[in-house]
């Protein structure tokens, strides 16, 4: 036993730590019609190593992948089942600061949801626009009238 403490002290082996993914979640819109496209979907990520928790919301065509995973790599691996799939572009709309715009409201989103949009600002000319600011509290002649 001395001998071998005496060594290891010359001589240490050590492996080089992989650095470990975050936690994270991927929001995937995937297009599912059947049980069956569900479980396919299901199957081929919850497989996926560093997988946590896997939903599946056929109604919205939706699935959400947690865990120590690429996001990248989930969407491959939903694409490989055969399924057009793309990353979830939507978000709720009382997150959004005009949902109604035109380059945020999408007709396909499901209830609840716009698109995320950088530029879902109104247009700056338009006439809601001039009327709130009528009556500003930045503006001090905004409200002359009393």
């Amino acid at each position: 036993m001395g001998a071998l403490d005496f060594l290891s002290d010359y001589f240490s082996v050590s492996t080089p730590k992989k650095k470990r993914k975050p936690m994270q979640t991927v929001e995937i819109k995937v297009k599912m019609d059947c049980d069956g496209c569900e479980r396919r979907v299901r199957n081929s990520v919850s497989n996926m190593k560093g997988v946590k928790e896997v939903e599946v919301n056929r109604k919205q065509s939706k699935v959400t992948v947690t865990g120590y995973v690429d996001r990248n790599k989930v969407l491959k691996k939903v694409k490989s089942t055969g399924k057009r799939a793309e990353f979830w572009p939507y978000i709720q709309y009382n997150l959004v600061a005009y949902p109604y715009v035109a380059q945020a409201y999408d007709k396909k989103a499901p209830s609840g949801y716009v698109k995320n949009a950088d530029q879902a600002l109104p247009n700056p000319n338009s006439e809601d626009e001039k009327l709130t600011s009528l009556f500003s509290d930045d503006n001090p002649n905004a409200c002359s009238i009393m």
